[in-house]
């Protein structure tokens, strides 16, 4: 499933002021935050925010600030209201009430939890220290599976891309713990800082549980070397975004006959997975694991497991696992300084491990249907826009132009919240066992996955839960889905103007839509299906477009030498061009967009503009800039701002941007694709 992210990293304050009549009026735009210091044709992104990112601190338990903090600060604020509600009341028993009120009040009981220190996971500690060969290996990590956790086999049930009526099960290369296979083989000073950090951590939790430091500090480097060498199978993340090569379905007697060590018949069969073809993203890796299975020591694939399931239990435990955990994948991976409030923490792990349960309820409190009703209409306005585009592109001949507009027009919109929640009747959740907790709710997730697989895909499923603050594309189910959290402010309003709502969701609506036809999105049919509906020259067209796009944001520089991975971010800046543009057009049709009626000093058109820009104002610590670089396919917020207006004649026009301007290029130079 492709998720197209609005990563949270930003912060915007509401802010209210009084108008010349004294009346009280709604401030959507915050001029305050203007630098006018620097010209809009030079860099818009800081033109809008400069004076906010001068004075902005980034407080010490985030990795940065900006306008989706705000939000997120905003939303997790109201789901605290419900847990602290549901969590200090008596409950019906059974009910998702009281699972998720008994659910976050185990999280919470943390004199209990210290008091456990790392009991709970010795059991599994102690059926890792009796693993003899490959196959008590595949038996203990088939176990693993059915409690929701993998180690060594990722497997997921989704749409078969190929036949997207029907679920698969695909298996997806893993075994490494650092946040990409490259941090494994780059010598930089930023990457060899992790190494160690990795290193630190992986040593600590040896001694924590048991070992000494001079063997644990063998067994370090055995796990380390154990997953470079996973790591050298690995494909790259710009290899992964080729969906054609993600795909390779293979029947399960010729994969046990290819791989008889990994064994697939069996393991498939001791994770109660009942089928007879499961598509191998990255077969290079599970030859890999084959080959590693019996060439390994076994006193190795111990500490690899020992480490792993540690480390997975970790935030469960006891303060000290908690704050090594801490430790090394926030402060030394992202730079933040300061654990979050365990009310918080506790609240994720909510919101991950009982989510649709946790959203019913927020959703009955906190999204209306007006809202809904709004945003339906925003979504059939950008339809619109986005269909003319197609009808006027000057590349694309007139049969794919047929086929463009069958897609356009047979997206699935999914807004605010599922019309079927999930069924957690099955989870056995205890006020005075969170780990276990975990476990139950976790087990009941992969058993929910198993219930799909060689049946009819449902394509009224969700990928997000109703609180997210977040957006996406799924392209086997052709769909774009906004759930409730990100229909806010900044990005919606609806006592904003149509300015503020289409420089914001609007944006993000055209934003998904144009993933549909994005360099991945574009090689999946209308019924979500991987498979070409192009005339051969406007695919030739198409990629010579796409490259462009690379090209572009390759010459963007972050920090220092670093430059944004343009091969990485290629669908995510496409969706970013076409996303304004047909946002703007969409804006147009509304009876603001063609007036020219100021608000606050602002033209329309430049509300939108800079609704747009304060809606991704982002500041955040080069550490989670250099994570972010390295493995995200978002570009950072400056270029998702700056990148797309460089390429829209419109925003020319509005901020009379001039050559000599250095955002400036000529208008046969700026891209447009959609």
């Amino acid at each position: 499933m492709k998720l197209s992210s609005c990563t949270s990293l930003l912060l915007l304050l509401v802010v209210y002021a009084c108008k010349n009549d004294s009346t009280s009026q709604r401030k959507f735009i915050e001029t305050g935050y203007v630098d006018s210091s620097v010209k809009p044709g030079d860099n818009f992104f800081r033109f809008v925010n400069g004076r906010w990112l001068d004075k902005t601190v980034i407080p010490p338990t985030e990795t940065g600030a900006g306008s989706f903090l705000e939000l997120y600060n905003r939303t997790k604020a109201n789901l605290k209201s419900i847990l602290d509600s549901v969590s200090s009341t008596a409950q019906t028993k059974g009910s998702i009430e009281q699972k998720v009120g008994d659910f976050y009040g185990s999280g919470m009981d943390s004199i209990t939890v210290e008091k456990r220190g790392y009991d709970p996971v010795k059991p599994l500690l102690q059926q890792i220290s009796g693993l003899t060969d490959a196959k008590s290996i595949l038996q203990f990590e088939a176990q693993r599976h059915k409690e929701g956790f993998h180690y060594i086999a990722a497997m997921g049930v989704g749409a078969d891309e190929k036949n997207s009526t029907m679920n698969v099960a695909s298996f997806y290369q893993t075994g490494v713990g650092m946040p990409d296979r490259d941090y494994y083989f780059k010598s930089d000073a930023a990457t060899s800082a992790i190494q160690t950090a990795y290193k630190t951590y992986m040593q600590r939790i040896f001694t924590l549980t048991g070992h000494d430091s001079i063997t644990a500090a063998k067994e370090v480097q055995a796990v380390y070397d154990l997953e470079k060498q996973l790591a050298e199978s690995h494909r790259t993340r710009v290899e992964l975004r080729d969906p054609q090569r993600n795909y390779n379905k293979l029947a399960v007697a010729q994969l046990t006959k290819q791989m008889p060590v990994f064994d697939w018949n069996t393991f498939l069969s001791n994770i109660d997975a009942k089928t007879d073809s499961v598509n191998v993203g990255q077969p290079a890796y599970y030859t890999k694991l084959n080959t590693l299975l019996n060439t390994v020591p076994i006193s190795t694939w111990k500490s690899f497991y020992h480490f792993h399931v540690a480390d997975d239990a970790a935030p469960y435990l006891s303060n000290a696992f908690v704050n090594a955990n801490f430790d090394y994948y926030s402060r030394a991976i992202s730079g933040q300084q300061q654990i979050k409030p365990r009310w918080e923490r506790i609240y994720a792990e909510t919101d991950s491990k009982l989510g649709e349960a946790l959203g019913k309820l927020y959703v009955e409190r906190y999204f209306t249907e007006d809202a809904k009703n709004r945003m339906l209409e925003l979504v059939s306005n950008l339809q619109k826009a986005f269909e003319a585009h197609i009808d006027q592109l000057d590349w694309m001949s007139a049969a794919t132009k047929v086929k463009a507009k069958d897609k356009l027009n047979a997206f699935v919109k999914k807004i605010g919240f599922p019309d079927k929640w999930k069924d957690y009747s099955k989870v056995t959740i205890d006020r005075s066992k969170y780990f276990e907790n975990v476990i139950s709710a976790a087990k009941n997730e992969h058993e929910y996955q198993l219930s799909k697989l060689n049946k009819p895909v449902d394509k009224t499923e969700w990928g997000m839960t109703p609180p997210t603050i977040n957006a996406y594309y799924n392209p086997t189910f052709n769909e774009i889905v906004f759930p409730a959290g990100i229909l806010q402010f900044p990005f919606f309003d609806p006592e904003a103007d149509d300015a503020i709502n289409y420089g914001g969701i609007g944006m993000v609506i055209g934003h998904e839509m144009t993933h549909g036809f994005d360099d991945q999105g574009a090689q999946y049919d209308k019924d979500g299906n991987l498979k070409n509906w192009w005339e051969k020259e406007d695919s030739v067209k198409f990629v010579a477009k796409s490259k462009s796009v690379i090209d572009l944001y390759n010459s963007f520089t972050v920090l220092d030498s670093l430059h944004i991975n343009g091969s990485l971010t290629t669908g995510e800046n496409m969706a970013d061009i076409g996303g304004i543009a047909i946002a703007y057009d969409a804006f147009k049709l509304t009876k603001q967009g063609k007036d020219t009626t100021r608000i606050d000093g602002f033209t329309p058109d430049q509300r939108f503009f800079i609704s747009f820009a304060q809606t991704w104002r982002s500041k955040i610590k080069d550490e989670s800039m250099r994570l972010r670089v390295n493995t995200d396919p978002h570009s950072p917020a400056e270029f998702r701002v700056n990148g797309p207006l460089q390429n829209f004649t419109p925003f020319y026009t509005t901020f009379n941007v001039k050559p000599g301007d250095k955002m400036y290029l000529p208008e046969d130079k700026r891209i447009k694709i959609w």
